[in-house]
């Protein structure tokens, strides 16, 4: 019985041991090497219009994520097609400074009226949000093309009016 108990000098239990703990770190190993890669791949900038602008051609091509001030008057959207253009003015990534300048609300504002402020043309091909109105902050997922547009594949929107009660010299509306 005791040479059934034994392979190679050592006892079974210990070479199965052994065998478990080499086949846990592999498995441990790929979820790490699975959880570090799709992250790497799904990672995207997060830039305002003026920072995508500054990198220029290093962006082109990537996913990036921008955010700025729906100007209304440049909204073109024609429904056979599904294809939206719009542009978005610079503004602050940094919550701090929005706040020193008043809010929200009156960030936008005055991003969309400042025509010193960085402007972005943005091609959507989509159905028309709601939401797309002048002063709306737009959230945009997509990449920067050659021509200087920027192509989005996903687009999130945050009406001004939501944010006019954190600014006391605005009436509602």
């Amino acid at each position: 019985m005791e040479q059934f108990e034994q392979k190679k000098g050592k006892p079974i239990k210990q070479s199965n041991r052994i065998k478990f703990w080499i086949g846990g770190l592999l498995i441990i190993s790929a979820i790490v090497y699975l959880i570090v890669s799709s992250t790497q791949a799904n990672a995207q900038y997060f830039l305002t219009v003026e920072e995508l602008q500054a990198k220029g051609d290093q962006m082109i091509g990537h996913d990036v994520r921008v955010s700025g001030a729906v100007i209304g008057d440049t909204i073109q959207y024609d429904p056979q097609s599904l294809k939206l253009t719009f542009e978005v003015a610079n503004v602050p990534g940094d919550n701090k400074v929005i706040e020193e300048q008043g809010g929200l609300a009156a960030v936008l504002h005055a991003a969309v009226n400042d025509a010193n402020q960085p402007r972005l043309k943005v091609v959507y091909n989509d159905v028309k949000p709601d939401l797309l109105k002048n002063e709306a902050q737009a959230i945009m997922t997509g990449k920067l093309g050659n021509d200087g547009v920027f192509y989005a594949q996903e687009l999130l929107l945050k009406c001004p009016t939501k944010y006019e009660e954190a600014l006391p010299q605005q009436s509602g509306g």
